[in-house]
């Protein structure tokens, strides 16, 4: 089953959805994250989200207030990258078509906050309010889903949320499904056209059951399909007309503003060999094709069939990015073709629909980046498979061999090659007590610091290997239980020649607790400007507890 099902699928799902909503307002939450551009059969997701769009919104009930918001699609790593697009109102359709049509995903999957965002904008605590939501992917911004769904069903009038898993596993679908399931609403999966076609019967008869939709008009016999534009489009001058699937090119008609330019947008059809029957009058036919656009003044006329045709001046980049020699693809690599005008993204496996010219592509694995740069000339097929030759650095930090340090831990990963200035280039880091990285082949040094205990430990990457690095702080965990308004300072038990002590953190009561390098400390305590100290010893894969008692005001011992 090709993409045109999967399409077929989620215009089934939406529009199945919709009738449920009737009369009422809702919001569709569009998934704009990065992960949007990988693809189904050769075809990005985020542009079958798109034409699902156009599709399932041409005829709304008139009485549907519908509005569209995203995520993910302006910045890369911020959870609160969340944007209302288009307003609940009746009439909607084109405006959100439009706005999807304008999505670049780019960053993380905030879906719990989006979700509730969607259901405050709904008023869902004062009217029935639903949310449909579209994604490929899991929550990454640490919001547990299951949990925001059933506080939003206890709170609202009549909430529900409705999910399409788009691309998503068994194992991932039910990661988001209790946000309809929690709300009475459905989980649909896009995993495939078979399995599509499951979920959508045993969904629409569990909907039809539930609040079934008013009994239909009669149909006529629809009238003789006539059309007034068909359009068609090359790569190059006299070049064959793109055809079949390997056409996905979409015709857009604007308004003509006054300076001959392409104005408000007015309707949106997909693929070649299309046949449209336009109203009369004055448009801008705008084709475009992935990256690729080019606009063409038409006029169309009630009693004769125009045909538009584009040379697109334009090839396709087929990129394959691997970690190393023998690898799969790896799907999670960034990639970035920049081509006259533009750049356009990808993840691990892309096909790149741009303008000829000179291009520069970069693929990224982990801490690794290749660019090349090429020229691509006009209805060319340009395959690359791009070896980026990586290992793998498997870091483990323990306080003693065999006792691992589960949380907290900062890992700095630094060339092992000083600058002049004796100061290293940072490539990688991250928190947690198990990480890994993928590196360059080379030399590396791991810089790592929990509380008190740190240091430095150098290693070497090879290409297409793993390389265990074990991190041993020899330290343990010092506990101290003091006054609740004092304040206490851990310090090295030994004097420098200036007669001080290296300090090794500090913190308020009553709970404080540091882990440190193995060895004898003092605690410095403090309470209203009474002070004391008290030796105390650390020993490695340890915990050390001691109470301290608040000094006498106007002593120090």
């Amino acid at each position: 089953m090709g993409w045109r099902s999967l399409a077929l699928g989620m215009v089934a799902a939406l529009g199945l959805a919709l009738p449920v909503v009737a009369a009422d307002r809702a919001i569709i939450v569009l998934d704009g994250s990065g992960s949007m551009w990988a693809q189904i059969e050769g075809k990005a997701r985020i542009t079958i989200a798109r034409e699902t769009l156009a599709s399932v919104l041409k005829d709304l009930p008139d009485d549907l207030e519908l509005g569209l918001m995203s995520y993910g699609h302006r910045e890369k790593g911020n959870c609160d990258d969340i944007e209302m697009l288009v307003e609940p109102g009746p009439g909607a359709g084109p405006a959100i078509v439009a706005a999807a049509d304008e999505i670049n995903p780019k960053g993380k999957t905030p879906i719990s906050e989006a979700v509730r965002r969607a259901a405050e904008a709904l008023q869902f605590t004062e009217d029935k309010a639903t949310v449909i939501l579209i994604t490929d992917g899991l929550e990454t911004c640490e919001v547990d889903p299951c949990q925001l769904a059933s506080e939003l069903e206890s709170q609202g009038v009549d909430f529900t949320t409705h999910v399409l898993g788009f691309g998503l596993s068994d194992e991932e679908g039910q990661q988001v499904a209790c946000l309809a399931e929690n709300t009475g609403g459905r989980y649909l999966s896009a995993q495939d056209g078979d399995a599509l076609v499951d979920a959508l019967s045993a969904t629409v008869a569990e909907v039809a059951e539930a609040e079934p939709a008013p009994e239909p008009e009669p149909k006529q016999e629809p009238a003789a399909v006539n059309y007034t534009v068909a359009p068609s489009a090359s790569l190059t001058e006299g070049g064959p007309d793109l055809v079949d699937d390997n056409a996905d090119i979409s015709w857009n008609f604007h308004s003509v503003l006054e300076d001959g330019s392409a104005g408000e947008w007015l309707r949106t059809e997909y693929h070649s060999g299309a046949k449209i029957d336009m109203e009369p009058g004055n448009y801008i036919l705008r084709a475009k094709w992935g990256e690729v656009e080019q606009d063409q003044p038409v006029t169309v006329t009630a009693d004769e069939v125009i045909e538009p045709h584009f040379v697109l001046n334009a090839g396709l980049v087929k990129v394959r990015a691997f970690a190393a020699e023998g690898e799969p693809v790896a799907d999670g690599a960034p990639l970035s073709l920049t081509y006259p005008g533009g750049e356009a993204y990808g993840y691990g496996e892309e096909n790149f629909r741009v303008p000829a010219g000179d291009l520069t592509l970069t693929v990224k694995v982990g801490a690794g980046e290749v660019t090349e740069s090429f020229t691509l000339a006009a209805g060319e097929t340009i395959e690359k498979n791009v070896v980026v030759g990586v290992g793998v650095a498997a870091v483990k930090a323990e306080y003693v061999p065999g006792m691992a340090v589960d949380a907290g831990i900062w890992v700095d990963i630094q060339k092992a090659k000083k600058a002049l200035d004796g100061s290293r280039e940072s490539v990688a880091n991250g928190y947690g007590g198990e990480q890994q990285f993928e590196l360059t082949p080379g030399d590396y040094v791991a810089v790592y610091q929990l509380d008190g205990a740190k240091g430095e430990l150098p290693f070497t990457v090879e290409g297409g290997q793993q390389t265990d690095v074990a991190l041993t702080l020899n330290a343990g965990v010092l506990a101290a239980t003091i006054p609740s308004n004092g304040y206490v300072e851990a310090q090295s038990a030994k004097k420098n020649l200036e007669g001080n002590r290296e300090s090794f953190g500090g913190g308020y009561g009553p709970e404080f607790s540091l882990t440190l390098p193995a060895g004898d400390y003092v605690l410095a305590l403090e309470v209203e400007g009474a002070k004391s100290e008290s030796p105390v010893t650390v020993s490695a894969g340890e915990r050390t507890e001691v109470t301290l008692e608040a000094p006498k005001a106007g002593k120090t011992k």
